[in-house]
């Protein structure tokens, strides 16, 4: 791994530094200066002339500012001639700006998309996008992986019985469909409609939660309006206590008092993608660093990546059911 070169933004530099760990190598330094306009300054303290350079800058809050730091790394890193420059954002947060719900309202996800490419990034390197579609929007290769292994191996030594995996929506119910084939559990989702960014309104549970310890499934959890919502539906449906589960953890505004002290709630598990919020010594955090740096090896090395994103591991689950023509003759 002598030719790889890995920096870090403000965003979240220990995970940087767990991935480089894994990869054996020390994380460089970077000076990022803000100048009296206000405006930032991105250098590069290490060679990166041909080089492969990762760059470790998940968007979370403040997420413009981390944004353009990110873009201005990749700058100076195709400024610098790095051969190639891996943009490494475990949680992309404009992925959420997906769609044309309403009149004249912006695609934030297919903008930064563009700006990440036109700043110089040759490849994008990513977890649990909040919604398929996201992944075109980048006009540069994408990894696209999951952390639904690493939050499975988290209750796999537990004792499940009686337990059902639920999603808060039918949109994220083909994931949870995935996660429960790792525990072997069944699978149930809420019929959810969102009026507003911090209100939805769930009025149904698709499945029987019945006398069942719910483990609640999400890509992310911002507020925390959603989990609420779901967990009053679960409640009157007759499920007896909840676990939550996600990838990104953020909890911003009342999130953290909203779940920790929510007497349905037994425990809330979440992985390193964000920096863990203060004042919560109880939350899990499950360490998906391996796995960045598992891609970044292979990247390198040019290998197949593929395996780290199919979701199921053979060896906890069946296999997925081939179609006819993928049968060797």
């Amino acid at each position: 791994m002598n030719d790889v070169v890995v920096f870090s933004g403000s965003a979240h530099p220990a995970l940087a530094d767990r991935i480089c760990s894994h990869l054996g190598v020390t994380r460089s330094p970077v000076d990022i200066k803000r100048f009296s306009n206000d405006c930032l300054q991105a250098q590069l303290l290490a060679n990166c002339r041909q080089r492969d350079v990762y760059i470790v800058q998940p968007l979370v809050p403040p997420t413009q500012e981390h944004l353009m730091e990110l873009l201005l790394m990749i700058d100076a890193a195709r400024g610098a001639s790095a051969a190639q420059i891996t943009a490494v954002m475990p949680h992309y947060a404009y992925a959420r700006s997906d769609k044309k719900d309403a009149s004249r309202i912006s695609l934030g996800g297919r903008l930064v998309a563009d700006m990440i490419s036109t700043a110089g990034c040759h490849r994008v390197l990513t977890m649990a996008l909040h919604a398929p579609q996201v992944h075109g929007f980048f006009s540069t290769p994408v990894d696209h992986l999951t952390a639904i292994g690493v939050l499975a191996d988290h209750f796999r030594d537990n004792d499940l019985s009686g337990s059902i995996v639920v999603s808060p929506d039918l949109g994220n119910a083909k994931v949870a469909t995935q996660f429960a084939r790792l525990l072997g559990l069944p699978v149930a989702a809420g019929s959810k409609q969102r009026v507003a960014d911090d209100r939805v309104v769930i009025d149904s549970i698709v499945g029987d939660v019945s006398g069942r310890r719910a483990i609640i499934l999400d890509d992310e959890i911002a507020t925390g309006g959603s989990m609420l919502e779901l967990m009053d539906r679960l409640k009157d449906a007759g499920a007896t206590e909840a676990a939550i589960v996600c990838t990104h953890g953020l909890f911003a505004g009342k999130a953290v008092e909203r779940l920790r002290d929510h007497p349905f709630v037994t425990e809330v598990v979440t992985t390193d993608t964000v920096p863990a919020p203060d004042g919560w010594p109880e939350l899990k955090v499950r360490s998906v660093s391996a796995l960045f740096a598992e891609a970044i090896s292979r990247i390198h090395h040019g290998r197949s990546v593929s395996s780290l994103f199919e979701g199921v591991d053979p060896t906890h689950a069946p296999p997925q059911a081939k179609l006819p023509f993928d049968t060797p003759s």
